[in-house]
């Protein structure tokens, strides 16, 4: 195993150190917002101890989304004390160049990337659902997304009598923490677009196998009905704009019922996009892609889970101009409150351009490159500039 060479060992020790400080300080902050915000929905039920432990479950997603800016943070930092004890200077005297200072920090950035990923792929996604259910749990309630009426979801599946694919249009008004759904129906239609059952039920449970159980069910069956044609005369034309049905109810205790919606496709009540995981967004977006429905959104923020642990590596790169910026040219505090300030910047365009993106029907992965590729460009400009003068 190769040896680091000393001073990248020392980098990695400061970095290490104030980073580990810089997240604890920013992720506290967060908590202690959060906490104010939740203070608004404590009432008997919600006490303020089980406000406190919801919190407490979200700060995983906290950590997943500040920890570039304290990477960046601690970095300038740490760079702008060893140019204000000319330490930095010793270093490049004794051969470091611009490169590779920059290649030692993007050693140092690929544990921080892993630990990004492993919180937003895995511990800060479950740990938010955990903490819905917590809340909901508490309060007695459901939660819906949407329109007014809950979550509407395009379903498709084969006809049982063998007659080719039906498409069905299922209303969701409500998630219990359980993950059973409540308040549904569902408008199925033949494959010739026409309409043949409305179902309503009062609750559905999933069984396993692309197989829900839905209990209470009033169905409501159309019925085509044919003209009767005299074997003696032509048969009369068919007015397909105004064609006769029949209406017949009836009543289930339960119903079985084959579909390709999951809990874990539901869990988007749960979950906004930016917190879901990446192979809970990836079923997700294939699930819209085969119902012939809109993806932008999710593809957006699919891309950026994908890139974001790569962040890390621009985060570094913005932070080592500074270490080219003696004590003349200002105060460590000063370049402090700059990198502050740059790494709020980034978080902000980097929301900005998600929407911006969906806005104007950019491709997916161009939304959540773009901050990330400029960030970069300016700090490729900015350490060619340093190391000419």
């Amino acid at each position: 195993m190769r040896i680091l060479r000393v001073y990248e060992r020392y980098f990695g020790r400061l970095v290490y150190g104030v980073f580990a400080f810089i997240l604890f300080a920013v992720l506290s902050l967060f908590v202690f917002f959060d906490m104010l915000n939740e203070l608004e929905n404590v009432n008997a039920q919600y006490t303020s101890l089980v406000a406190l432990f919801h919190v407490l479950l979200q700060a995983p997603t906290r950590v997943y989304e500040v920890l570039p800016i304290a990477v960046l943070i601690s970095a300038i930092y740490v760079f702008s004390q060893l140019a204000s004890q000319s330490e930095f200077t010793i270093f490049r005297v004794a051969g470091l160049n611009t490169r590779q200072a920059l290649f030692s920090l993007f050693k140092l950035a690929v544990p921080l990337a892993i630990v990004t990923f492993i919180f937003g792929e895995f511990i800060g996604p479950r740990a938010e659902q955990y903490a819905q259910k917590i809340k909901l749990e508490a309060i007695g309630a459901t939660v819906s997304a949407g329109f007014r009426s809950g979550v509407w979801v395009k379903d498709r599946d084969q006809d049982p009598a063998g007659g080719g694919e039906i498409t069905r249009f299922v209303n969701v008004a409500g998630l219990q923490p359980d993950q059973t759904i409540t308040g549904i129906t569902i408008y199925e239609f033949d494959p010739q677009y026409r309409l043949r059952v409305i179902r309503v039920a009062q609750e559905g449970r999933y069984q396993g196998g692309q197989s829900w159980e839905l209990q209470g069910v009033s169905e409501t069956r159309f019925t085509e009905l044919m003209p009767q044609a005299d074997p003696a005369k032509p048969a009369p034309p068919r007015d397909a704009l105004a064609p006769d049905f029949r209406a017949e109810q009836l009543k289930f205790p339960r119903v079985a019922m084959h579909s390709e919606l999951t809990p874990q496709i539901l869990s988007v009540l749960l979950v906004t996009p930016e917190r879901m995981s990446t192979l809970d967004l990836f079923r997700y977006i294939r699930h819209l892609r085969d119902n012939k429905q809109d993806t932008q959104r999710y593809e957006i923020a699919f891309w950026k889970k994908v890139i974001y642990p790569l962040t890390l590596f621009v985060m570094v790169a913005l932070a080592l101009p500074f270490a080219y910026l003696h004590a003349r040219a200002g105060a460590v505090g000063v370049k402090v409150f700059g990198g502050i300030m740059l790494g709020l910047s980034f978080h902000l365009s980097n929301t900005l351009f998600s929407h911006v993106g969906l806005l104007h029907t950019w491709p997916p992965i161009i939304s959540a490159l773009v901050p990330g590729t400029l960030y970069l460009t300016v700090a490729l400009l900015a350490l060619r500039w340093v190391d000419r003068h």
